[in-house]
């Protein structure tokens, strides 16, 4: 090998030694900046998620929910008809089923019954006071001329005018007329207080008639609740349990109805995520049954307990083994608008996001 190609090699070698130290002193001082510049793009991602998500706050534990009861009536009775079928929807007002009417529209005609002899009773009450009355004017003339007879009697008694035995019949008419008098006078005060003390009540102001009126309305309220009608709107469900000719107990369900314009969203967001909720504010909510379609709601109330306060058996925290669990806080969501084709059913799981309008600052940090 001759002594040029010799130099061109060794020229080659520390050639590309150089590059290799230059290399290694650029990995020495990039190492430490791309170091310090990861973490510091890894802190201000994370300051920066901070600051502006402070202002939503979502949860999946959130259910569709809506109005409803359980029907029934304060009267009992055999299942006389059922108008509707299970899921069938019904307008407020709509009779639902009703129960037989046979024995109530009797106890009303027995009401009625009763109203007319209150006023035939307060009527005859009124001749019989008219008839005292008269019977009171006529003893009271008779006892005057009594009072008459014996005052002229008495004076011509001891002159031998009439005798002892015609006056002594005369005292003893008077007597007895006066007795018969206050007799009269105690019968008409009786007529007269069942009058109220007026001898021209009317029937209707007496307490005989408004007794009578009372057992009718509500023996008419009896009756009118044989028929059970839709108290809102809505759809009527578990209808097959009710059936014709079944004896059906007051305040036993019949059947349950949901409404379908009183429906709402109930969430159950932590506590620790309810700093910043107000009633009023929008949220966006989406059903799991139709994905991709939102609705407008707002915040419409806060509940004034969690929900475990209402539980049978609450949680007792006084003894030594406590454990501290988040709780959960209902919150009622009111829709305003979305798709009017999809159906909101009571029980439907959604995701409600809550518009809290606040913002966090650096200054909260410290």
């Amino acid at each position: 090998m001759s002594q040029a190609n010799i130099a061109g090699r060794e020229q080659d070698v520390s050639g590309s030694g150089l590059a290799a130290v230059q290399r290694a002193n650029r990995g020495r001082l990039l190492r430490p900046v791309l170091m310090v510049g990861g973490v510091l793009v890894v802190v201000l991602a994370a300051l920066f998620i901070w600051l502006f998500g402070g202002r939503y706050i979502s949860t999946d534990d959130s259910y569709v929910d809506a109005a409803k009861v359980s029907l029934s009536t304060d009267v009992s009775g055999l299942v006389d008809e059922v108008y509707v079928h299970d899921n069938q929807h019904v307008v407020a007002g709509q009779p639902l089923f009703s129960l037989g009417q046979s024995s109530y529209a009797i106890a009303v005609a027995h009401a009625k019954a009763e109203v007319a002899q209150a006023v035939e009773d307060i009527n005859g009450t009124k001749r019989a006071y008219e008839q005292a009355l008269a019977q009171l004017q006529g003893a009271a003339v008779q006892v005057r001329k009594d009072q008459a007879d014996v005052a002229r009697y008495a004076a011509v008694v001891t002159k031998g005018g009439v005798t002892r035995a015609m006056y002594d019949d005369a005292r003893y008419t008077l007597e007895a007329d006066q007795d018969r008098l206050a007799e009269l006078q105690q019968a008409a005060g009786q007529q007269l207080t069942k009058l109220q003390g007026n001898p021209n009540i009317t029937p209707q102001e007496t307490p005989q008639y408004q007794q009578a009126d009372a057992d009718l309305q509500d023996a008419e309220r009896n009756l009118a609740h044989t028929i059970v009608k839709a108290p809102y709107s809505g759809t009527v469900t578990q209808v097959e349990q009710l059936q014709r000719g079944m004896f059906l107990p007051a305040g036993t369900a019949a059947f349950g109805l949901v409404s379908d314009t009183d429906v709402f969203v109930t969430a159950q967001p932590k506590e620790d995520q309810l700093t910043w909720v107000r009633p009023g504010q929008s949220v966006d909510v989406s059903v799991d049954a139709y994905p991709g379609q939102h609705w407008k709601a707002e915040v419409e109330s806060i509940s004034p307990a969690s929900g475990s306060e209402f539980s049978i058996l609450p949680a007792q925290n006084s003894s030594g083994n406590w454990v501290k669990v988040v709780q959960r806080i209902p919150v009622r969501i009111k829709i305003l608008s979305g798709p009017t084709d999809l159906p909101l059913l009571a029980g439907m799981s959604a995701e409600v996001s809550i518009d809290t309008n606040h913002h966090r600052h650096l200054s909260d940090l410290f």
